[in-house]
């Protein structure tokens, strides 16, 4: 089973942050497969850890590059990146102390997270990447970016 199926609509135009949203679906699929193949709990357990370590790997990479550029929305990204890595860690918790893991909750936060944080907050933040990274990019370029693409 796949929670997450990967769609071009998840594509930022920057081929190492794609990359690593496809990694992520596949961990985050994994989870599913050993939940469905009844894995033990250890397992689930350390494919959650697996999961949330990349996460937050992905999220310092996404964090160094709004420092960098001196993203104008930098707080509220960063706080929906704390929010989700809260919510794994969570029902990792959850996960360790029971047996009644509440599948759904999880599914709905990381679904909520690739569809939506994939498809505002990140678009946006590796719109300005590709921005900056373009030899042709001025300064009124990248104020237009920021008065056009505001959330």
């Amino acid at each position: 089973m796949a929670l997450i199926e990967w769609n071009d609509k998840f594509l930022t135009g920057v081929s190492d942050v794609d990359v690593e949203h496809q990694e992520l679906i596949i961990l985050i699929n994994s989870f599913y497969s050993a939940l469905e193949d009844k894995a033990e709990k250890k397992q689930l357990v350390k494919v959650l850890n697996d999961t949330y370590g990349e996460i937050y790997s992905h999220f310092v990479h996404e964090e160094n590059l709004m420092e960098k550029y001196g993203y104008d929305q930098y707080q509220e990204h960063h706080e929906d990146h704390v929010n989700l890595l809260d919510d794994i860690r969570d029902i990792t918790d959850e996960v360790e102390s029971t047996d009644n893991f509440d599948e759904q909750k999880l599914k709905k936060k990381l679904n909520d997270w690739f569809c939506v944080h994939f498809g505002t907050h990140d678009a946006r933040l590796h719109k300005l990447e590709k921005l900056m990274n373009d030899s042709n990019a001025d300064e009124g370029k990248i104020r237009s970016f920021f008065s056009k693409f505001k959330m």
